[in-house]
């Protein structure tokens, strides 16, 4: 897919999304500071990917919060999370075909934040 290709279905994503602009920074913020405790990142398939997380205990309610408020503005995801630990807990996120974009860039996003926390 081509770089404008990829934008353009971004694009069509933020419109879908009903979350007010200038909230959409700190809901970005709340997923990076989660994504710091990933484990591993695994792509399913195109439209399913599986984050494994560690964190402060509470970590699973915290998830269930902000993947609850995330699908209210955001109806495209489908997220499960599943508690291991009080401080452990893996979040499957599924969008449909039409989203695999907005997926990429969460695989991205929960990249990048693991290994900025993992640096000495």
């Amino acid at each position: 897919m081509s770089l404008t290709s990829k934008l353009t279905r971004i694009a069509d994503v933020t419109d879908a999304c009903t979350l007010p602009t200038l909230e959409r920074p700190l809901r970005a913020a709340e997923f990076d500071a989660v994504f710091q405790g990933a484990i591993f990142t695994q792509r399913v398939s195109d439209t399913h990917l599986r984050i494994a997380l560690t964190g402060p205990d509470g970590l699973p309610g915290r998830l269930r919060d902000l993947t609850e408020r995330e699908t209210q503005c955001c109806s495209f995801f489908s997220f499960t999370v599943t508690e291991e630990a009080p401080d452990r807990a893996v979040l499957d996120v599924e969008v449909s075909a039409g989203h695999v974009a907005v997926l990429d860039s969460m695989e991205t996003r929960a990249t990048t934040a693991s290994s900025r926390a993992t640096r000495p």
